[in-house]
């Protein structure tokens, strides 16, 4: 899986490059059809403390995911879109798994 981390207006150290990295390639391990991400990492400029912004996109076979999480640290908000992409992954398993075999289409496919 390819995975590019673009961080916007700063450059990253590589332990943050690392620690992304590790954690988008656990969803390998959730879906067999993910091709890549996309990773931007973003400061807000607010005065809050929570202004470091993580934008995940999941480019899987079919369709693609995405999740964007603000948090006081990087680490931080990669694991609430980390988290937010499992749930997404998942659901789309089951979906995946429900889909009748008779070939009829659901209500959902039909829209």
């Amino acid at each position: 899986m390819k995975i590019n981390i673009n961080s916007v207006h700063f450059k990253t150290d590589q332990k943050l490059e690392n620690f992304i990295t590790e954690k988008v390639e656990k969803l390998n391990k959730l879906h067999d059809g993910i091709m890549g991400a996309d990773v931007a990492l973003k400061l807000e400029n607010t005065e809050a403390p929570e202004n470091k912004t993580v934008d995940i996109r999941m480019n899987i076979r079919g369709y693609d995911a995405r999740a964007s999480k603000t948090a006081k640290t990087f680490e931080e908000a990669t694991d609430l879109a980390i988290d937010a992409l499992k749930k997404q992954l998942q659901k789309n398993k089951e979906k995946e798994q429900n889909k009748r075999p008779s070939g009829e289409l659901s209500f959902e496919e039909k829209e």
